[in-house]
């Protein structure tokens, strides 16, 4: 199973600014694009995963049902590429299911197989708090997004260093 984003039926906003976050380097560079959804969000402040979660825009979807297209003249199904994948990282398919690192714990996939949308975050809230996020899941979506901006400079710094080498700094000895 897979969950599909039809993109057609997008606000233009989030449409725009998930093809804008798709065309990035960094999105480019995670194995999982939800990944990069976790510490991402729309123009309207909301959490990009997290909305298209809560307003049920994701659809669960077979993976065999799904036609991927690498290229112009190109198509594979998701399930083939998924077989793929899985022979060149030497694990099973399943094991590729390991669903987002970084995200809140609790947040994956629905279970059931009719579900149009993936199940909401499982915390354990006070009396009546139902899906109020804790401190400790706050804490640690901050230290994903900080993990996330960090890889994000160190590659921006090793791509600013190819292309203008840092000067390396002289020491002189100081007359004493």
């Amino acid at each position: 199973m897979s969950l599909v984003l039809p993109t057609a039926t997008l606000p233009d906003s989030y449409h725009n600014a998930i093809m804008e976050l798709v065309e990035t380097d960094q999105a480019q560079d995670v194995f999982e694009f939800a990944e990069i959804m976790f510490v991402r969000y729309f123009p309207d402040g909301r959490p990009m995963l997290r909305a298209l979660q809560s307003d049920n825009r994701l659809i669960k979807m077979p993976t065999d049902n799904i036609i991927m297209t690498p290229g112009p003249q190109s198509e594979i199904e998701l399930s083939q590429l998924n077989t793929l994948i899985a022979e060149q990282r030497n694990c099973t398919i399943d094991e590729l299911c390991n669903f987002v690192k970084g995200g809140p714990v609790g947040f994956e996939p629905a279970a059931n197989q009719g579900s149009a949308s993936v199940s909401a975050p499982v915390t354990t809230p006070a009396a009546g708090n139902v899906g109020v996020l804790t401190d400790q899941d706050l804490a640690k979506n901050y230290r994903s997004q900080a993990d996330a901006m960090y890889k994000e400079a160190a590659r921006m710094r090793k791509e600013a260093d190819s292309i203008d080498p840092p000067k390396k700094k002289s020491i002189t000895p100081t007359d004493a």
